[in-house]
């Protein structure tokens, strides 16, 4: 076969290939012929992931969230330091990048490797500075560093990256102000900072559907009590009620009991946009055919609900949570950057932010509002996971 006729069967529609005595000028009528075909078979799980995978801004921030959740998962593997160990030999040292081009007498290859700084002060004032040498600190791939307990349990030495010489340190994401390796610090707050968001949305999940359900199907005194209660929730100012629970909260609780009641915190508004839109839908639903036909074939109201009802809200209720996320993300930074969420020693993205609330942070190390940028990342791959899975919700529609 010619060049001019292979071309049709490498577009046929899901790397299927066309026949090889296909015709050139038949071969794109086939190819949406079979395209067709595969739609017209295809469930509807398939057919919501054909339009999602179209967008290529959801794909990209399904990709970015996935690397999110992987290194809160992988954290203490990935970190090639103590997030908490103090350094007073690195206070507020500077970034280092790595080079991977290392070029010596030997010759050229490909070795990862930073450029060592040396700490000096300077003697009218007094301001320490660090000047790069001509000594390099080499880096390998799952090397050996400091002792950590992944996932708790069991003890490790093995890091994804680690200097050659154990005693050699680098900063990828420079110092704080105690000398802490902040990449460490902000792959620790990782886990907290996009933990916070699902734990915070699955309780939303529960009291939006519970409460929003109830109101809708069975309407009356019960719809009445839900939605005053939804309204004097949503009428009341909501970071000032943030503030107010936040700051009553006891300093002496351990850190994770502190976590687990700002998260409650926070769910105590995102529950309620849930709630309408559920009641609102059930309202709509409720007198369809589907459904008084399920009633009066003997299913229960509890069968009605749970097998009927609510799968047909499942499309919405995702695409609802995965804008909600970068909200509870926002609310928990909020707080904590104010000092009234979650406290030191515990590590999220907002307590990091908190170290760069002056203006010598601002002026000498200005590398402190890295964690910004990652939050800045979360909230817009959410946003656009969230518009993909809207999109993609009704794939006829496409």
């Amino acid at each position: 076969m010619s060049n001019s006729a292979k071309d049709p069967a490498l577009d046929a529609p899901h790397g299927t290939a066309l026949p090889a005595d296909t015709p050139v000028h038949d071969a794109p009528a086939i190819a949406a012929e079979r395209d067709m075909d595969r739609v017209a078979i295809a469930s509807q799980a398939q057919l919501t992931w054909w339009a999602f995978r179209r967008h290529k801004l959801a794909m990209a921030g399904l990709w970015v969230i996935g690397l999110l959740y992987l290194l809160s998962l992988f954290a203490e593997f990935v970190a090639p330091a103590d997030p908490t160990r103090q350094n007073r030999r690195a206070i507020y040292h500077p970034p280092q990048m790595i080079h991977f081009i290392d070029s010596t007498e030997d010759g050229t290859r490909i070795r990862p490797y930073v450029w060592k700084m040396d700490r000096q002060r300077d003697p009218q004032s007094l301001k320490i500075t660090y000047v790069q040498t001509e000594e390099k600190i080499y880096l390998t791939l799952f090397g050996k560093g400091e002792d950590y307990k992944f996932w708790g349990l069991w003890n490790a030495q093995r890091h994804l990256f680690a200097t050659v010489e154990p005693r050699e340190k680098f900063f990828l994401f420079g110092a704080d102000r105690l000398g802490r390796d902040m990449f460490s610090r902000v792959i620790y707050g990782t886990r907290i900072s996009m933990s916070i968001g699902l734990v915070g949305v699955a309780i939303s999940l529960v009291l939006g559907i519970a409460l929003g359900g109830l109101s809708g199907y069975y309407g009356g005194r019960v719809d009445m009590v839900i939605q005053r209660l939804i309204e004097f929730v949503l009428s009341l100012p909501t970071i000032p009620i943030w503030l107010a629970l936040a700051a009553a909260l006891p300093p002496s609780w351990p850190i994770y009991q502190q976590y687990f009641v700002i998260t409650l915190i926070v769910s105590l508004v995102g529950w309620t946009e849930l709630g309408r839109v559920v009641r609102g839908r059930f309202l709509a639903m409720k007198n369809d055919d589907f459904v008084i036909a399920a009633r009066l074939d003997g299913a229960s109201e509890r069968r009605i609900i749970f097998r009927h009802m609510l799968p047909s809200l499942t499309s919405h209720i995702i695409a609802s949570l995965t804008l909600a996320i970068p909200l509870m993300i926002l609310a928990e930074t909020g707080l904590s950057f104010l000092g009234l969420g979650l406290q030191p020693p515990a590590i999220s993205w907002g307590v990091l932010l908190k170290e760069a609330q002056n203006i010598v942070s601002i002026s000498q190390a200005p590398w402190l509002f890295i964690p910004g940028g990652f939050v800045v990342i979360a909230v817009l791959a959410f946003n656009f996971l969230g518009d993909g899975m809207r999109d993609a919700a009704d794939p006829y529609a496409q």
